[in-house]
């Protein structure tokens, strides 16, 4: 399975999203503001991601710590949440895994264990979230590929595969486990201005798992469902909110208005921990704003005249009255979707509001 981050002999190890597909190279954070840093760049971006990342750098921060007493190194710890807190403010998986880091913490001081114990205590919780990401995608997987048809072709939006979880993928988890029961899979992946992530990300984990795809420009993705050469779209997201509304990369409304357009059903895929039921509708999640530089330039190179304004929203939102279903790992959740999330939240043991 791609190693799309690990904990490696007391460093946080993740694969460099941005060299990719040219170069397949490693990132060693040795310490929290390293992680925050990798995060913040896009070393490592997708939801499910950037919470194992925040958590090993927490757990990172109080291994490193050189506390005297459970005071102090609370002090430290929860200055150190608030710098991955600060990271990315969109991806809620970000501050579910805070706050499951926050409980271990706590429980750990309560219990009177020692500094030394209490980071052994956090390394294991962290690594619990990463294996515990992974399962949840096979699961979610397994679900989503139910949809697929026997020779399904496949839209996706930015990356939402390994790259974007601790591994397996959430809308490529839905490939996979549709291709791993015999389905003839054919992947067409929107390339996703300005950052690329389908044409850079999508197409090079697909390749090296053996799935036929094809890359297009964002703007190629109406005639292709127009011509009924599309069966289903299946996207990841970043925060889904308790009526169904979903947060992910700029560009997916657009595919959801063009699928219901044309008659295509568009799925979502997200595992449980993306679902902010303390978010009412998709007007009150955060949009991050990204660099101008992001629009302007290709790499080094300059595309865009100098003095030219630019917006760069990273994230839109998507209206559940769009979306056919959210594929959790507990199920598909269907319209309506107030019931339907909160179900599924409550079957996987917690409310999911923050």
């Amino acid at each position: 399975m791609l190693p799309t981050i690990e904990w490696q002999d007391g460093a946080v190890v993740m694969i460099d999203q941005r060299k990719l597909p040219a170069e397949e190279a490693y990132v060693r954070c040795r310490t929290p503001r390293e992680v925050a840093r990798a995060i913040r760049s896009m070393v490592i971006r997708g939801a499910p991601a950037i919470g194992v990342a925040a958590a090993m750098g927490l757990a990172l921060g109080v291994r490193r710590s050189r506390a005297k007493g459970s005071a102090q190194l609370a002090a430290e710890f929860y200055k150190l949440c608030e710098l991955m807190a600060a990271t990315r403010p969109t991806a809620v998986n970000l501050f579910w895994a805070i706050e499951q880091m926050k409980e271990r913490f706590a429980a750990a001081v309560r219990a009177g264990r020692s500094p030394a114990e209490i980071a052994e205590t956090l390394v294991a919780a962290a690594q619990q979230i990463h294996d515990d990401d992974v399962a949840s995608c096979k699961a979610l997987g397994a679900h989503g590929a139910e949809v697929v048809p026997p020779a399904g072709r496949v839209l996706t939006h930015c990356n939402a595969g390994a790259l974007a979880t601790g591994g397996y993928g959430t809308a490529l988890g839905v490939v996979r486990a549709a291709v791993e029961r015999g389905k003839q899979v054919a992947v067409f992946a929107d390339e996703t201005r300005p950052f690329f992530q389908g044409a850079r990300l999508t197409a090079w984990e697909l390749l090296r798992d053996g799935i036929e795809t094809t890359v297009i420009t964002d703007s190629m993705a109406g005639p292709l469902l127009r011509d009924g050469r599309i069966d289903l779209v299946v996207v990841g997201a970043d925060r889904v909110a308790a009526n169904g509304d979903v947060a992910n990369k700029i560009g997916t409304y657009t595919v959801a208005v063009l699928a219901r357009e044309h008659d295509v059903p568009f799925y979502v895929a997200a595992p449980v921990s993306t679902i902010d039921l303390s978010t009412a509708t998709g007007a009150d999640i955060p949009i991050e704003e990204r660099s101008e530089r992001e629009v302007t330039h290709v790499g080094s190179k300059r595309t865009a005249p100098a003095g030219a304004r630019v917006w760069n929203p990273a994230f839109d939102v998507t209206p559940g009255g769009l979306i056919a279903g959210i594929i959790t790992e507990q199920g598909i959740c269907r319209p309506p979707f107030g019931e339907s999330l909160r179900d599924a939240c409550e079957r996987a043991g917690g409310s999911a509001e923050r």
